[in-house]
């Protein structure tokens, strides 16, 4: 195999392909990218670990053709270090060789036949606009656990029908929920799958780079789901595992109500934050135009801070944890935002507000408040 490629689509291509490759593989080949240059004026790299496959194509120059196997992270280094020359790729036997201006790599190659066949894309069931797709997934991400002897908190359920695409996600403490409009590729049953949220948040991020639109494919009898753009596409195995019934703990109404600006609340949630030790609360005092921030107390600082609110219903004291805070209102994504409680006890709702004022459909973030001492 002889290629010629740019070096910027070659080093963006390989860390895309990289980034999902397992840092452990339990065999030295489920590390490595795959390289194809057997076909047309394209190189295709690729990666996969039985879980997740990634794959992209970008234009190169061929003067011989054929397939190679190397380390994806050390090639994923070395390509983001070179300099911005044109690249060839050589292989000569079980090497291969980088050459880029000055710069000269050799590395060993892994046997091609040993690799497995990445699994083919399922069938067609729709399209989502790729902005929207990334803004919804990292809205909900924010609030998946991290626990895998948990795993049906460390997935982002979606929910697929005719009309919209709804995608959950929960660690017991925080929900967040988002529904979207799409475009149905295919006449689908309702269905539900549990997706691995940091694969589909790494996803969300990086796949649509250059599309328009992020292609789904789901065959849920597989266990399998498809992500693709103009030249990417990866597949993720689902979760095999139950979701909670979420619905039940949304508030079906609320006695307190408060409208307030999202920016300097952030700010001030960090710097009162700042004399909470890890894990402890915020607590937030909500009386009829003010609310006042406090937290720490007299052994290890404290500290309070006043912002104007708009309040509807009685006054309430109640208390969070400020990283969950601080990710629920992050995810706004609007200048306002309404929150929403019953009483100090119970889950409250955060929702975004538009320019007009009004509580605007489609995301809500659902945080349990940290009982207040006595």
């Amino acid at each position: 195999m002889k290629i010629r490629v740019e070096r910027d689509g070659l080093a963006d291509a390989v860390a895309w392909v990289a980034r999902s490759l397992p840092s452990r593989p339990p065999v030295p080949v489920l590390g490595g990218v795959l390289l194809d240059a057997s076909s047309g004026e394209a190189l295709t790299i690729s990666g996969f670990d039985y879980e997740v496959s990634a794959q992209v194509t970008i234009d190169a120059s061929i003067d011989a053709s054929g397939k190679t196997l190397v380390s994806g992270r050390l090639l994923a280094d070395i390509t983001k270090a070179l300099p911005a020359r044109p690249v060839e790729l050589t292989v000569d036997g079980t090497r291969v060789t980088i050459t880029c201006g000055s710069s000269k790599f050799s590395l060993p190659t892994m046997p091609v036949e040993d690799y497995p066949e990445l699994p083919a894309m399922p069938e067609h069931v729709g399209s989502v606009p790729t902005d929207l797709f990334g803004e919804a997934v990292g809205q909900v991400a924010v609030a998946a656990g991290k626990d895998d002897t948990l795993p049906m908190l460390t997935g982002i359920r979606m929910e697929i029908n005719a009309d919209k695409l709804t995608m959950v996600a929960t660690d017991r403490f925080r929900l967040a929920m988002r529904e979207i409009t799409w475009e149905p590729g295919t006449t689908i049953g309702d269905t539900s799958v549990l997706v691995p949220a940091k694969t589909l948040a790494d996803s969300a991020k990086t796949l649509g780079a250059g599309a328009s639109k992020v292609e789904i494919s789901l065959a849920s009898g597989d266990g399998l789901l498809g992500l693709s753009g103009t030249s990417r596409r990866n597949t993720t195995r689902l979760l095999d595992a139950e979701f909670p019934k979420y619905r039940q703990l949304l508030p079906a109404e609320s006695a307190v109500t408060a409208n307030i600006s999202v920016g300097p609340l952030i700010e001030a949630i960090k710097r009162v934050s700042l004399v909470a030790e890890r894990g402890t609360q915020v607590r937030l005092e909500f009386s009829d135009r003010v609310l006042r921030l406090t937290a720490g107390g007299d052994d290890e600082g404290s500290a309070e801070e006043e912002l104007a609110v708009e309040l509807s219903g009685e006054p309430l004291t109640i208390a969070f944890n400020p990283t969950y805070l601080l990710d629920g209102l992050g995810a706004m994504k609007s200048d306002r935002a309404q929150l929403q409680f019953t009483t100090a006890n119970r889950p409250a709702l955060i929702k975004p507000v538009d320019e007009d004022g009004n509580v605007a459909e489609g995301y809500l973030y659902l945080l349990m408040p940290v009982r207040l001492p006595g």
